[in-house]
């Protein structure tokens, strides 16, 4: 069939209508895709640079011979621009822009509002009340940050569900990193106290923390209380050591640094992060450049889209000068709270930092390149090994997990030719089955998925991986035929008789089954998809199951209060304990009756609540109450 022929777009008459204005154009094909979208400051200079006699790349070029029409949208100010153009690159994915492949949350300090607060790392929309610190450059550099607060101030990390229900400390107050609040081993004043200083340290003020812990030390002196003041003094002690290491010019700064590494169209970006003096450590970012082969190109659109969604500090150094430098400053400057500075010609300690940022991109971007080449062999070694015409492009994965069938949960994780694509991974909650039955699980995961594929026109898989025997494989083949599924590639996963990595069965398509032995390169694929599916799947049933768990706390039924259940849980050692007793061993705690007894037994077993079980506002006897 001849493709339509579009008229050749006449980009000198479209700009002689544009405005000078500030706004975001976009360049779209024949075919209603769109090409690439741009910010401008002044929308007419911009469009115009790219329809005058001036030499252009061939990608440039390619693009502009696909334009059929332009589009643009005026702003109120470049700012406005800067935010236009990539939340559109986000939703549209042009073709020819730089994108920023890496869209996960990152990661944070939370220090939770409550009365006993907890400080735990946090990723995803800000919903938990209280204060948030970062970003940060990595997990790991929150997990060092988290180690470093609890050795430090000694503040709860467990959950208010275990917070809630302890009766004696646990092994984090055993090895110096909490002060046990759940047990009242410290009082609240000293608790909040350390908060504060908390807060303090991870908002960069160490000098003023270090102040404040030199007068609290000399007033435990004062009052003999030798052994508070050798704990300040440690403490204020480990507090300037780091002060010492860490900080950057010898003050507290906000700066990022980063810079690129190019191999043709392969590119790394590395960030490199300080905030308040601390180094939060490094992250490689890899965009997906789209044929540019221009590093300040990747640069600029790395800085506008990370920097959109992420707080700016007051100062970015970058490796190289970038297209519209200034019109990102202002953007970027207008945007927050704070005047930044994008700066390339650097000295002293920030020259050695940006050559440290270089060093490591150079680095990641060859070892991300040698796994991109370990990849494409697996693939393959695959689609070898199954007789497809062309490598895989979309390989699924289904998984099952319970306990001892509670909380059914089927995972289905999707790679493509770079590894995993993890926005597009799925969980089902299965329901309506026997407990255990894992061959009526897989069913209805599948059918599931790909009745809502075949229905709305969805994307298929090249390979449709099962984790199981021949039973599971059957199910899910039954499962595609009732829908009418077909150039699906099915493969089952069976695990070797000594359940070793390597010693997989492979059950084929055509009935055939394959042991390729733990060097195929085609299997450590497959072992690669099917131990993430897994994991996914875990993790679902884990979430789904300690949701199930704690629904059933103490404080959900009716009738107990904190005093009533501190006097539980201090009288069977913990809800475990609880759990496992009696009715008539919990009507003899303190505040407990019959019948309160019985309504906690059948809540924590999940039995209907015996009928004439009493009012919860009734008063207790004046031996079981709760004063």
């Amino acid at each position: 069939m001849t493709k339509p022929e579009f008229p050749a777009f006449d980009g000198k008459a479209f700009i002689k209508n544009l405005s000078t204005a500030p706004g975001v154009y976009r360049m779209i094909a024949g075919d209603d895709s769109v090409l690439y979208v741009g910010k401008a400051g002044a929308l007419k200079n911009r469009v115009s640079s790219y329809f005058n006699a001036t030499p252009k790349s061939a990608r440039i070029m390619t693009m502009l011979a696909q334009t059929a029409r332009m589009e643009v949208t005026v702003t109120r100010t470049e700012t406005e621009a800067l935010i236009l153009e990539n939340q559109l690159i986000k939703s549209l994915k042009p073709r020819y822009n730089v994108l920023l492949r890496d869209d996960k949350s990152y990661p944070y300090v939370l220090m939770t509002q409550e009365a006993w607060p907890r400080i735990a790392m946090h990723r995803g929309p800000r919903a938990i009340p209280g204060r948030y610190f970062g970003p940060y450059a990595s997990v790991g550099a929150v997990r060092d940050t988290l180690n470093l607060m609890h050795k430090l101030f000694k503040l709860r990390s467990c959950e208010d569900s275990v917070f809630r229900n302890r009766s004696r400390p646990c092994l984090q107050h055993q090895i110096g990193r909490c002060s046990a609040p759940c047990v009242g081993l410290v009082p609240a004043r000293d608790y909040s106290e350390s908060v504060r200083r908390a807060g303090l340290f991870l908002e960069g003020r160490s000098d003023e923390l270090s102040d404040d812990l030199v007068k609290s030390m000399e007033a435990a002196s004062i009052r003999l209380d030798f052994e508070e003041a050798a704990r300040l003094r440690d403490l204020v002690a480990s507090i300037r050591s780091l002060q010492a290491r860490q900080y950057v010019d010898g003050r507290a700064a906000d700066l990022d640094v980063l810079a690129i590494a190019m191999h043709g169209v392969s590119a790394c970006v590395l960030l490199l992060a300080f905030r308040d003096g601390r180094n939060l450590g490094t992250r490689a970012f890899f965009p997906k450049t789209n044929g540019s082969d221009n590093p300040q190109e990747v640069l600029a659109a790395f800085v506008s889209q990370y920097y959109v969604e992420q707080p700016p500090p007051g100062e970015i150094v970058i490796d190289r000068d970038i297209p519209d430098r200034e019109l990102i400053e202002h953007a970027l400057s207008s945007s927050g709270e704070r005047k930044v500075q994008l700066r390339f010609n650097v000295r002293a300690e920030r020259a050695g930092y940006l050559d440290m940022a270089r060093r490591n991109a150079e680095l990641s971007l060859a070892a991300e390149r040698t796994s991109h080449a370990a990849q494409h062999a697996r693939a393959e070694a695959l689609r070898e090994m199954m007789g497809m015409s062309a490598l895989p492009s979309r390989i699924e994965c289904f998984d099952i997990s319970h306990t001892m069938g509670e909380a059914t949960v089927a995972s289905c994780v999707v790679f493509d030719a770079e590894g995993p694509v993890r926005g597009q991974y799925r969980r089902y909650n299965i329901t309506g089955i026997e407990p255990g039955d894992d061959y009526a699980a897989m069913h209805q995961a599948i059918e599931r998925r790909f009745r809502r594929a075949v229905e709305e026109g969805g994307v298929m898989p090249d390979i449709l991986l099962i984790d199981g025997g021949a039973g599971q494989v059957a199910q899910a083949r039954a499962a595609l035929d009732d829908l009418g599924v077909e150039g699906v590639v099915l493969v089952g996963v069976a695990k070797g008789p000594a359940r070793r990595a390597g010693d997989e069965e492979l059950l084929l398509p055509d009935g055939r089954s394959l042991r390729p032995g733990a060097e195929s390169p085609a299997l450590q694929l497959i072992q690669q998809v099917r131990d993430e599916a897994h994991r996914f799947a875990i993790t679902g049933h884990r979430g789904r199951r300690q949701k199930a768990r704690n629904s059933s706390r103490l404080e959900d039924i009716p009738g107990i209060g904190p005093r009533r259940r501190a006097n539980l849980l201090r009288h069977f050692g913990g809800l475990g304990g609880l759990k496992a007793a009696g009715v008539e061993e919990i009507a003899r705690v303190d505040g407990i009756n019959d019948a309160l007894a019985e309504r906690i037994y059948a809540t924590l077993h999940g039995l209907d609540v015996p009928d004439g079980a009493p009012d919860t506002n009734e008063p207790m006897s004046s031996t079981r109450s709760e004063g």
